[in-house]
């Protein structure tokens, strides 16, 4: 009950913010990230799914029923870092029209781009997109891969007639 109080009286904290800020800018896809990050170590699923894109939501919408499971759950799960990360560490922010990126280093120390999309008025992670745009490379890839096999982009498969040996006598 306490955890229903606390998520509700940050929901209307954060919404009387935003409905008195006039001509205030949003938040910048950086700035989005760091409230994402302090969500996630406080395990505010609330203010986690508020970050998120709407399709992302979506998606794990689908994935919870999909698994008998909840969207919480599934938002807890789909972090990007672990919770007992001590510092997470992000650089090039790059904004064009209604998407962005941000690099964050995995634990591995690798760079990882996190997108973003402009939505209802505020950057939000998109993860649903990105995963979309995963999908679309790969199917761009067979689609090239079928053309390279079959010989060309309208080409049914042609094989050529293999020669008849000939008996010699």
């Amino acid at each position: 009950m306490r955890i229903w109080s606390r998520n509700l009286i940050f929901l209307f904290v954060a919404m009387a913010i935003l409905a008195c800020g006039g001509d205030k800018k949003p938040a910048s896809p950086k700035e989005t990230f760091k409230t994402y990050t302090k969500a996630i170590k406080a395990k505010d699923t609330t203010t986690m799914k508020l970050l998120l894109s709407n399709d992302t939501i979506k998606m794990h919408e689908r994935e919870a029923k999909a698994n008998n499971s909840n969207v919480d759950e599934i938002v807890k799960r789909q972090t990007l870092f672990n919770e007992n990360q001590k510092e997470v560490v992000f650089r090039d922010e790059r904004i064009d029209g209604t998407k962005a990126t941000l690099e964050i280093k995995t634990p591995g120390g690798q760079w990882q781009k996190v997108p973003f999309v402009f939505e209802d008025g505020a950057w939000k992670i998109d993860n649903a997109g990105a995963a979309n745009q995963i999908q679309q490379e790969i199917e761009d890839e067979n689609r090239k891969f079928d053309e390279l096999i079959n010989g060309g982009p309208n080409m049914p498969f042609q094989s050529s007639p293999l020669p008849t040996p000939t008996p010699n006598f």
